[in-house]
């Protein structure tokens, strides 16, 4: 096989449609742009968002508060969810994914006081709520941030 003898799959590759090339082409005259109005214009069209003069529904809207658009958010995971893995574990996010305590963790993960625990963890997370830190420590057990 040469160079030359290469050609693309049957099926895979198209020709453009040429649109206002006449009326035999099936595509001239308006060539697809219907009769006048704003849309059959060039350069016509709205923008986006734009509802035909009505208010807009991003602007109808109440807003509230702030949306911080750089945040990294943490996952979180109760103390309850720990009972899981046995006395003495070393518990990270790969061990929290592994476990299906948690599905997904793009920034890390933070760990909150809910619930209680009764054995000895080693516990590496992003942050830790300050219940969390004292009863992971009160069962003999390490709060590490990493």
């Amino acid at each position: 096989m040469q160079i030359q003898d290469l050609s693309p799959v049957p099926g895979s590759t198209h020709v453009d449609k040429r649109k206002g090339r006449g009326h035999a082409t099936g595509n001239g005259k308006t060539a697809g742009r219907g009769h006048k109005g704003q849309k059959a214009r060039s350069g016509g069209g709205v923008r986006i968002g734009f509802e035909g003069g009505q208010m807009p529904l991003a602007r109808r809207i109440p807003k509230r508060g702030f949306n911080n658009i750089f945040a990294k958010p943490l996952e979180t995971v109760n103390l309850s969810a720990l009972d899981k893995f046995e006395d003495g574990a070393v518990i990270d996010a790969e061990a929290l994914l592994s476990a299906g305590i948690i599905s997904k963790c793009k920034y890390g993960v933070k760990i909150l006081g809910n619930g209680e625990i009764t054995k000895k963890f080693d516990v590496k997370a992003a942050a830790f709520s300050e219940t969390a830190k004292q009863k992971i420590e009160a069962a003999g057990g390490k709060a590490e941030v990493v």
